[in-house]
Parts: structure tokens; C-alpha cells; sequence
């Protein structure tokens, strides 16, 4: 009999913008990860019953996203692993393992892939599922546009990451971002090439492809 043991991949919106939490489980040894503790710690702390959490694990460090994460660092007793940083606003955040492009982190037989996002925020990481097609992409980008910006240079940083790495990920990459449902890259290939192609100027802020 066939066994999926693919990593278990579980969303949950929650506090009062809202935004996506994910938990990724290992069907094998009941490991798991928290993504993005933005509120509602028994919420998350319900969704990680039956595994056995071994780190939390930050896309990046805008309130809305870190709102739980203190509580849930203290219930948990597990490291955070987020950017180096410069962090919003100039938060000292506190974490015990800092990640950087092309690292992987362990989640029982399963590894995700780090990717360095800029644009959004200076810190924004994405988190691929290795010999899979999902991608933890926070607001890197959402099914109607890139992650808001507050500078053209910003701005500009989220045209490079777009260009040089987010479009050499497959079609088949399904992404899940830190608001809103889960979308496929490749639905959404030619709007951001002609989104690139186009004359943005000083341009910052909301954008839509």
C-alpha cells in the first residue's frame, strides 16, 4: 500500500489583519516547524499537537508575522531561525541560528531550501520543500502582486529578486504566501514578465502585475 510521506504542509490565518502561519510536519518521525508565529499562540500551539516541534522558522520580521513569536519561543523551548538582517525597524530579534541563501533546514527526513527574498523587507526568506513544488514565499510576492514597498530602491531590489530568482523557479511551484491563498508560479509567469518590461520609474508602494 502506498504511503505519502511527502511533508505535511498546514496553513492557518490568524490575528486581525489576517495573515498565514504555516506548520510543516514529517509523516515519518512527527517532527515539525512553525513558520511565521504572527498571533494567536494557542492556535498554533494546538496545530503542532502530535509532533514534535524543532524549530521556528521566520520569512521575515514585519509585526504582523512575529506578534506570537516571544510566547511561542517560551511554550515551544525550540530555536529561531531567521536572517541576519537588518531587521524592521531596527528589531533585536533574538535567534539562535542565522540562515542564509542556499542553506537547508531539517525537518525529519525533509529539508527546506532557504532563499534570500529582498525587496518587501531586507530580511524576507522564502522556504522551498526540497524534491517538491511548494514554497513558503511570505510576502515576497502574492497571486496579484509583489510584496508592498516603501522606496523605489526597495522597489528595485524586488524587480532584481523577481527577475534573477523567483522566475527560475519551475511552473509547477506552488506557492504559499504570508496573506491570501496559495497560488502556481507558473499561472502567474507571463504577468510578471510583463510587469518587469515595463517603465517603473521611481515608482514604490502597492503594485499589481
Amino acid at each position: 500500500m502506498f504511503r505519502d510521506t511527502s511533508l505535511e504542509l498546514l496553513r492557518f490565518t490568524v490575528g486581525p489583519w489576517p495573515m498565514n502561519s504555516y506548520v510543516l510536519r514529517c509523516p515519518t518521525t512527527q517532527q515539525s516547524v512553525l513558520i511565521d508565529p504572527g498571533a494567536e499562540p494557542d492556535t498554533l500551539l494546538a496545530a503542532l499537537a502530535d509532533s514534535t516541534p524543532v524549530a521556528i522558522l521566520l520569512t521575515h520580521t514585519h509585526p504582523d508575522h512575529v506578534g506570537a513569536l516571544e510566547e511561542m519561543r517560551l511554550r515551544l523551548g525550540v530555536p529561531v531561525m531567521a536572517h541576519s538582517g537588518p531587521h524592521v525597524q531596527g528589531m533585536e530579534l533574538q535567534k539562535e541560528r542565522t540562515l542564509h541563501h542556499g542553506e537547508a533546514v531539517r525537518v525529519g527526513q525533509h529539508l527546506l531550501r532557504v532563499h534570500h527574498t529582498p525587496g518587501h523587507t531586507a530580511d524576507m526568506l522564502c522556504f522551498a520543500l526540497e524534491n517538491d513544488h511548494r514554497c513558503i514565499v511570505g510576502d515576497t510576492l502574492f497571486d496579484g502582486g509583489p510584496g508592498k514597498t516603501w522606496s523605489s530602491a526597495d522597489f528595485q531590489t524586488t524587480l532584481q529578486t523577481l527577475e534573477m530568482l523567483l522566475l527560475t523557479w519551475p511552473d509547477e511551484m506552488t506557492c504559499y504566501p504570508g496573506h491570501g491563498p496559495a497560488f502556481r508560479l507558473g499561472d502567474l509567469r507571463a504577468a510578471i514578465q510583463q510587469f518587469l518590461a515595463r517603465e517603473h520609474g521611481n515608482f514604490f508602494g502597492d503594485a499589481t502585475w
